[in-house]
């Protein structure tokens, strides 16, 4: 199914978010994500500072009341898209998994509907959860992306396709051959018309500088602790460093060291240097100025 094409004011606001959304690729620094998967954890990242709000399949699947690895649905998961771009100013791009579909025309509707929500990016990834092996074959992850962007192209979005490459996150093959592995299929990925690739499970400097240098389009990795810093990657070339499910997890971990703190000492050390309900209150209660409901 394609969606007719018509031009309105939020059509025109979603292109432009879109194309600052691809130029933030290409500066002398690495754009940093700290990934959201609510309303909440959206507006305080974009309060503080971030030039665009990512999505985590993961904490949005875990937030409600999901297991990640495209169980939580297409429905469920663009509903969550919408309520996030209607509540920042900065470009969105949705973690959509595998893109929620069995068929390359089931892709294409998840895009349409993520366009439909505002968002102007994704991440696509080849991960075949309960197929034969651990990864979708190469041309068949390569028809799904192209039929992604010709779904973008149609509505006249300038979507950035992230496409994701599990080969290191799931170990899959031979370690020695992994990262020409990986390089085969960015190209063929590149190729079908994704923008960028993302390769999660990989910051040592050694590979993700073989990465850098085999890959051509813009970069991006999975960081955390133990990871070289933003300026080290940045240095190796990488261009987008994003935190994933990392944050929803410290979130929860919290939850689950207050509540046992409560239930076993009857002490609230844990709830130290909460957030002000107050400030959360305003923060949530209004709009940051300029924005495009939707």
């Amino acid at each position: 199914m394609t969606i007719p094409y018509a031009e309105t004011d939020s059509s025109t606001v979603q292109r432009d978010r879109s194309l600052l959304f691809r130029s933030l690729h290409d500066g002398a620094g690495a754009l940093l994500l700290p990934n959201a998967w609510d309303v909440a954890s959206a507006r305080l990242i974009e309060e503080a500072g971030a030039a665009a709000i990512a999505t985590t399949s993961a904490g949005v699947a875990w937030s409600l009341g999901a297991a990640d690895g495209d169980l939580l649905g297409r429905d469920r998961a663009l509903s969550l898209i919408a309520r996030v771009v209607a509540a920042v100013d900065v470009p969105v791009t949705a973690d959509i998994e595998s893109g929620y579909a069995d068929s390359p025309g089931g892709v294409a509707e998840t895009i349409e509907g993520v366009l439909a929500a505002g968002a102007v990016g994704v991440n696509l990834e080849d991960a075949h959860r309960g197929g034969a092996s651990p990864l979708r074959p190469i041309g068949e992850q390569a028809d799904r992306i192209a039929a992604a962007r010709q779904a973008a192209d149609a509505a006249r979005v300038p979507l950035f396709i992230n496409a994701r490459i599990d080969t290191h996150l799931l170990a899959v093959g031979d370690p020695a051959v992994r990262v020409q592995d990986t390089l085969t299929r960015a190209r063929a990925y590149l190729a079908a018309g994704a923008d960028g690739i993302f390769v999660p499970g990989v910051t040592d400097p050694a590979t993700v500088s073989a990465l850098v240098e085999g890959v051509a389009g813009p970069l991006n990795v999975l960081a955390g602790p133990g990871a070289p810093t933003v300026a080290a990657l940045a240095g190796l070339g990488v261009a987008r460093i994003s935190l994933g499910s990392s944050i929803a997890e410290a979130a929860y971990a919290v939850a689950r060291r207050a509540a046992r703190e409560l239930l076993a000492t009857g002490t609230y050390e844990s709830l130290t240097g909460a957030l002000d309900y107050g400030r959360l209150n305003t923060l949530l209660g209004s709009r940051p100025g300029g924005g495009t409901a939707r």
